[in-house]
């Protein structure tokens, strides 16, 4: 079931290493194809060659021997990977994670990596139920990483109670949801709208926004994960294309306004996550404009995209994004309603980690029938994966 699927493992030092091997067995039998990495103190445990053996790959462990092979090994071993599994991560694997240490080949690929992280803890149980390992767990679940629980039983060290790395079964279980989801947006024809929009004032100059494309491009990857067909209408932005969607680049609101309008009876669902300019000049200079003294433009409205999608709607969802500096829960509300929205993603620009160039966002959900959800600052990816299983419950798609 797992071939074509490339999994890095990544094996820390504590006992349960030796348990690894087996691990590494298990996605071999299945199909996939996995090369290990280990950090000094695994190899107290177990020897590369073991792994090598088992996985058929050379096993990789010292973070510089890539300049010996012309490779660097941290970026190709995470742009590779469907899947980066950590079994056993040990306090200090968690530790160094959770507070973005890159100090040897195992932590600096997990930086690197783009795929779902998916991290089985094991130590003893005083150093599990320590606050600080339970703070950095936290830490790493709000920024999407993925847990295998440790369970209680008997510990190496001769204690009994939580801590044991969870059985090889429950690891290998939530590495296969990761790798093979369940694909529940098949045939669902979903657009998205990114970044920003263009409105040009002369040959060299134009109006435009801070947005970077970032939540919209997202939540386009969260939509290909479940399998749904997904448009992105892009505005300029440097980011590159999600695998696996259809890409249509525009620069202007009317632009925009026009590809859109255009796919919307074959689309079941649209986001709107683009910052599409309010205003453009009324007339653009053919020449650069020069400079003398003070410039005065005049400007004219740019067609309400979301506005006119909401008119049309037929049986279509509708997302919608709010972009607040003030009077959030209002404004929102409003626009939820004004537009004839199922769902408005609102966010406070004033807030830490929200808005416009980050790699994080932190939104309040509106729905149409009333509910509200607050998130926690999360990775835009993470907050993309929320919206999209909201629309799967608005559409009955559980």
């Amino acid at each position: 079931m797992l071939s074509g699927k490339q999994v890095v493992l990544g094996v820390t030092g504590g006992i349960a290493a030796y348990k690894a091997v087996e691990l590494c067995r298990l996605f071999i039998k299945d199909g996939a194809t996995v090369r290990v990495i280990m950090t000094a103190a695994a190899k107290q445990f177990v020897t590369p060659l073991t792994f090598q053996t088992v996985s058929g790959n050379l096993v990789y462990d010292d973070l510089f021997a890539g300049s010996q092979r012309y490779t660097v090994d941290h970026v190709g071993l995470a742009q590779g990977a469907n899947l980066f599994l950590i079994a056993p991560a040990t306090a200090n694997c968690l530790g160094k994670l959770a507070a973005g240490i890159a100090d040897d080949l195992l932590s600096t690929t997990v930086l690197a990596a783009g795929c779902p992280v998916l991290l089985a803890p094991a130590m003893n149980t005083k150093m599990f139920e320590n606050s600080t390992v339970q703070e950095n767990i936290d830490k790493l679940t709000l920024r999407g990483y993925s847990f295998v629980a440790p369970v209680e039983g008997e510990l190496a060290c001769g204690e009994s109670g939580g801590g044991r790395l969870a059985p090889l079964d429950s690891i290998f279980a939530a590495a296969k949801s990761l790798l093979l989801p369940a694909l529940e947006l098949r045939g669902v024809r979903l657009l998205v709208t990114a970044g920003p929009t263009r409105e040009a004032i002369d040959p060299v100059r134009y109006l435009t926004n801070h947005s970077s494309g970032k939540m919209g491009y997202a939540i386009a990857q969260a939509a290909v994960e479940q399998g749904a067909e997904v448009t992105l209408v892009s505005g300029p932005v440097t980011l590159p294309a999600p695998a696996g969607v259809r890409m249509v680049r525009v620069t202007t609101a009317q632009e925009m306004y026009a590809a859109v309008l255009s796919l919307y009876s074959e689309i079941d669902v649209v986001v709107k996550a683009a910052a599409v300019a309010d205003y453009r000049p009324a007339t653009v200079q053919e020449a650069k404009i020069k400079k003398d003294g003070d410039m005065a433009l005049s400007l004219v409205r740019t067609p309400d995209i979301l506005a006119e999608l909401g008119k049309r709607k037929q049986n279509q969802v509708l997302v919608g994004f709010a972009a607040e500096t003030d009077n959030l829960r209002e404004n929102a509300l409003v626009k939820l309603a004004r537009k004839n929205l199922e769902l408005i993603v609102a966010n406070d620009l004033t807030e830490d980690g929200a808005g416009f160039n980050t790699d994080t966002n932190v939104v309040k959900f509106y729905f149409k029938d009333g509910q509200e959800k607050q998130l926690p600052r999360m990775p835009k990816l993470a907050v993309a994966r929320e919206i999209i299983r909201e629309i799967k419950r608005i559409m009955n798609i559980v």
